[in-house]
């Protein structure tokens, strides 16, 4: 029996040394591992900062590089000079609502926003130049695209008619002219449903934007999301008889293509006569009568708006090829991209892109003193033979 009990205890204390060993064992074990979880996330955390820290010198040397080292640089990356770019930075932080971000400054808002517009940049290579992340590219695009078109009160060109005191040799025959109109496609992408609808003519996608500019090729009105396919006058017609659309005082006209009617406000050349400056010349190709000599001063004069339209889309990469924002993104970056050009024309007068240049917003609503119809009128169509005559008199005396 005392043999028996013996055996008893030696068993439970080879029993309890086992366990003992065992919860050692896991106790251990657990306490490796929390202290690989904790090595682990302090290693994270101090890498993260590593990285951060280590990307400021760089963020600010290569924001230094296109903005504050030569105008050259700045031009060809932003599309506008130093001194034009900080009054741009300016304009936005005092009256668009701009402020300096806990990371991103507006000057570095401003120039990824611009990067995009110049180049047409994808976002994974802004992210890179600006070693930003494809979240803080996107957002500061969208927070500056607001604010520009916030700005468009502003920034918009109002046009003055030419006056009797006008010397011009384009623009001395039309007293009374604003400037020129026209319409324009820019390529777009569109859900595969809507294709058909923004197909054009020659086949591509677009939408048809109407703009007005003055004599100084600065923008007056501008109305996009129009598809393609839509013929310019209907655009016409819907931007004039728009509440908050485009406004024409009376006795005043802009110069437009035969693509529009013929009526008060909107003054186009005689059809089926020459009309483009190429058809000109001297001798047997002069004009020879008061209907192509009146072709010839509109064609010189309504050229303004061909101009600013090639100058716009050269300055802008990012209307010369379809993007993938959303389509109403997408007309909001056009008109974005028009009061843009505006600041820099009142900004920097001898802009570089116009020296290689080959020859829906909204404007206020005004009284009843604007046109509020587009439409073919015989009164208009006689004062025009009037205005041709005379101006076609007064070159044949003079010579």
């Amino acid at each position: 029996m005392a043999r028996l009990c013996r055996k008893k205890a030696e068993i439970v204390l080879v029993v309890e040394e086992i366990v003992f060993e065992i919860i050692f064992m896991l106790t251990m074990l657990l306490n490796r591992r929390r202290d690989r979880s904790r090595f682990r996330v302090a290693d994270v955390q101090r890498l993260v900062r590593y990285r951060m820290v280590d990307r400021i010198p760089q963020q600010l040397e290569h924001l230094n590089e296109l903005t504050q080292l030569s105008d050259v640089d700045c031009f060809n990356n932003l599309r506008m000079k130093r001194d034009t770019f900080n009054r741009f930075c300016y304009l936005l932080r005092h009256s668009g609502g701009l402020v300096d971000g806990r990371y991103v400054s507006v000057g570095e808002q401003v120039a990824i926003f611009l990067s995009v517009l110049s180049h047409h940049s994808k976002v994974r290579v802004v992210k890179f130049c600006f070693k930003r992340s494809s979240h803080t590219v996107h957002q500061h695009f969208h927070n500056i695209l607001r604010a520009v078109l916030n700005l468009h009160g502003s920034l918009l060109a109002s046009p003055t008619p030419v006056d009797d005191e006008c010397t011009h040799p384009r623009w001395k025959h039309f007293k009374g002219c604003l400037g020129a109109l026209d319409g324009t496609l820019i390529d777009v992408t569109v859900p595969e449903i809507d294709k058909a609808r923004y197909r054009t003519r020659k086949g591509t996608i677009s939408v048809n934007v109407l703009a007005a500019c003055d004599r100084s090729m600065r923008f007056v009105y501008m109305l996009t999301g129009w598809e393609g396919s839509a013929a310019d006058a209907r655009v016409l017609r819907d931007a004039v008889c728009r509440n908050d659309g485009f406004t024409v005082p009376h006795g005043t006209y802009y110069l437009c293509d035969n693509g529009y009617p013929n009526g008060e406000g909107f003054l186009t050349p005689y059809k089926m006569v020459r009309y483009h400056l190429q058809e000109w010349g001297i001798g047997p190709t002069a004009p020879q009568n008061y209907k192509e000599f009146f072709n010839m001063n509109h064609s010189k004069a309504r050229n303004v708006i061909e101009r600013t339209f090639g100058l716009f889309k050269k300055r802008w990469a990012i209307l010369r090829s379809p993007s993938f924002y959303p389509i109403n993104i997408q007309n909001k970056i056009i008109l974005a991209c028009a009061l843009i050009h505006n600041f820099i024309r009142n900004e920097s007068p001898d802009d570089p892109l116009e020296v290689n240049l080959h020859p829906a917003i909204e404007n206020p609503v005004g009284d009843d003193g604007f046109i509020d119809a587009v439409n073919p009128s015989q009164a208009w169509t006689n004062w025009r033979d009037n205005l041709a005559q005379e101006m076609f008199a007064n070159w044949s005396g003079a010579a």
